[in-house]
């Protein structure tokens, strides 16, 4: 017993240390996690916790559950996520959301690569193809559901995925990968560090992605046409240098491009033709000081988003200063602002610059009240000024420049309790206010006229008084290790509501009737509210032999509340009561010994509906399972078989009749790292 508590008071006392010398893109992540013998993280407080004691919902995916996972994409490795949706609508597009609410170009998700937004500002989604990073240089995936805007900042409402790449002050990361496989699937990716004296670090990384677009044999009226349809592929480069300024102040400097093309489904569920190029530069300095760990950090993305007809240039800049800091042993503070300037050329009309800029305080407070319990409140201010410059196309009702200068004022909130009753059982219960506000493509961005002068024929457009979504989130977990098991078991519970859902244009759903002047105008809406609600179990555990398995279900209950009828939700592509299934549910189980390694997953998905045109359609519930085989033939060296939708040659996964089909697809890999 002596011994269990010298062990326990020896880790708090390392973790204090390390809380007032490090930061989420400085600390040891390998050190710590060895330390505790489970994942690490700094995201909720700012402080190294564990993965069981964060205030926040939160699941974390290791390097070694990425490379035995057999994937070549995250969105795969997401999908095995408890609570996590996947809708597959091509070869090159998936995309992601969280209990629900996921939709073509889904705008819910915040997705972060070392605290650097990669969620497209322009039209809010990810697009995980794009993102310029290897799978290998991943050192762990957290995945936090529910809304966490005060924590993780701006739209974190559906969730967030925070990926934490190696760092190479710390990590020496050297991997090259040859992949090739059906469906003329190649890949090919390296990752090297180099260390300049004891002062200076950095990683390279780069790679090449193709593969062939799933097979179109649809028929009818969904048919996907050969012009919408591109074969998916991506080149990326990336580059982290982390330089020793001084004993006590390092700068990290991160540098990356992307440039791919693929078959997307954009936000109104219809098939187009994609190319997007990304690059982005970031600077963040850390600095051990008599007031705190002080963390300033710059960033800039620019995107050339290209879709037929349409060109989209979106670019943003980020500049945040946050410190970290305690008050006694019990405390942490950490106090920051932010601000963001991002613009976007009008589209497909020419003339025109949509713009706003964000000035954002918050604040957060962590308090160890005893050993069992530990208390969390986070707050954040976004203010949000719009403007527009340039000229209207003639013809277009909403013709004044004044219409978008406004401001736009919400404040998000986390507040979580931790509350360990025994060595065994913990419980945490949250509750967080997080506010998703309307895309400059939504705000105006989008102005597609049309090719006749008015009255004649209608306008697409954006509209400068949409009103951010606000959801509001519960949720009461239980989480029982089972010693005996070697395994964990966990229960929750959640119920969330979205206020102001904002809703698509329609061509079937008039906004601004036509003058003698002026054309019919189609634009974006606050259409409905909704509820949602639902349970999650899980449990995980490993076996003697080098066995280790998981399992998970989660099951939602959607309920929206339009503003005006049914039909004009589903016109909007916001029925998320019919799009959202009820269940979905994975298995998975494992065995390695020291040359061997096999894994298995099963992925489970419950009836839903997706859109064809302004109606939904039926997507039968389905099954799908992956594999992985892995051989090490030398220190280093690795040959493995990887195999996704194993259980038939094609699958409805996204859309119904109308859509593309996911494939069987196996892959041969090689590897080699030192």
């Amino acid at each position: 017993m002596k011994t269990t508590l010298f062990a326990g008071a020896s880790v708090g006392l390392i973790i204090l240390a390390s809380a007032t010398a490090a930061s989420a893109q400085s600390i040891d992540y390998g050190a710590m996690e060895q330390l505790f013998n489970e994942p690490v993280t700094t995201s909720a407080t700012g402080s190294p916790q564990r993965a069981t004691e964060v205030p926040v919902d939160m699941t974390i995916i290791s390097a070694d559950d990425i490379k035995r996972s057999g994937a070549g994409d995250l969105p795969t490795i997401l999908s095995r996520v408890a609570g996590v949706d996947i809708l597959n609508f091509a070869a090159g597009q998936s995309d992601v959301g969280i209990r629900g609410y996921n939709q073509a170009r889904s705008p819910r998700l915040l997705v972060l690569i070392n605290g650097r937004q990669v969620y497209l500002d322009h039209f809010g989604y990810t697009d995980w193809a794009s993102l310029p990073i290897a799978l290998s240089e991943i050192r762990q995936i957290e995945v936090v559901r529910g809304p966490n805007s005060a924590i993780f900042g701006f739209n974190a409402v559906s969730g967030v995925v925070n990926i934490i790449t190696f760092n190479p002050k710390f990590d020496d990361t050297n991997v090259i990968e040859l992949r090739a496989g059906t469906g003329e699937s190649t890949s090919v990716s390296a990752v090297k560090t180099v260390r300049l004296g004891d002062r200076l670090s950095f990683r390279i990384s780069g790679g090449v992605d193709h593969a062939n677009e799933w097979k179109n044999t649809t028929s009818g009226t969904g048919i996907v046409l050969a012009s919408q349809i591109h074969n998916p592929s991506t080149a990326r480069a990336n580059i982290d240098a982390v330089a020793q300024l001084t004993d006590k102040a390092s700068l990290r400097v991160e540098g990356s491009m992307s440039n791919g093309a693929s078959t997307q489904v954009i936000s109104t569920f219809a098939y187009a033709s994609h190319r997007v190029k990304t690059d982005s530069m970031k600077a963040t300095l850390n600095a051990e000081t008599s007031f705190g760990l002080i963390q300033a950090q710059a960033y800039r993305n620019n995107l050339d988003a290209l879709t037929p007809g349409r060109r989209y240039l979106n670019n943003i800049t980020v500049y945040s200063l946050e410190d970290l800091f305690k008050i006694g042993a019990a405390h942490t503070i950490r106090v920051g602002v932010e601000y963001r300037d991002n613009q976007l050329d009008t589209a497909s009309y020419q003339g025109a610059k949509v713009s706003y800029t964000v000035l954002a305080p918050s604040a957060m407070w962590n308090w160890v009240v005893n050993p069992k319990l530990s208390l969390t409140a986070a707050a954040r201010v976004d203010k949000l000024s719009l403007k527009r410059t340039g000229s209207f196309p003639a013809g277009a009702p909403q013709n004044n420049n004044a219409l978008w200068d406004r401001d736009i004022t919400e404040t998000s909130v986390n507040l979580g309790a931790v509350y360990k009753a025994s060595n065994k059982d913990t419980l945490r219960l949250t509750f967080a206010r997080g506010v998703q506000a309307p895309t400059l493509l939504e705000l105006g961005g989008l102005l597609i006229p049309p090719a006749t002068p008015a009255p004649t024929g209608g306008l697409i457009a954006g509209n400068p008084l949409l009103e951010p979504a606000l959801v509001s989130n519960y949720q009461l977990a239980y989480d029982r290790a089972l010693p005996s098991l070697n395994a964990r078991a966990s229960v929750k519970l959640f119920t969330q509501k979205t206020e102001s859902v904002k809703g698509q244009f329609s061509g079937s759903a008039l906004d601004f009737a036509p003058t003698a002047t002026t054309w019919a105008t189609f634009t974006y809406k606050n259409v409905s509210d909704s509820k949602m609600s639902g349970v999650e179990l899980s449990a995980s555990g490993k076996l003697d032999g080098g066995f280790h398995w998981n399992a998970d279900t989660t099951y939602t209950n959607v309920n929206d509340a339009p503003f005006t009828t049914l039909s004009s939700i589903i016109l909007r592509k916001v029925n998320f009561e019919a799009t959202s299934p009820k269940y979905r549910s994975n298995l998975a189980a494992g065995w390695s010994n020291d040359k061997w390694s096999l894994d298995g997953y099963a992925h489970f998905v419950s009836k839903f509906n997706s859109y064809n045109g302004n109606l939904l359609e039926p997507v039968k519930g389905y099954t799908t399972v992956a594999g992985r085989v892995a051989y090490e033939f030398a220190p280093g060296a690795e040959v493995s078989l990887n195999g996704q939708n194993l259980l038939t040659e094609r699958q409805e996964q996204a859309k119904g009749a109308s859509g593309l089909q996911a494939e069987r697809r196996v892959m041969l890999g090689v590897s080699k790292s030192w």
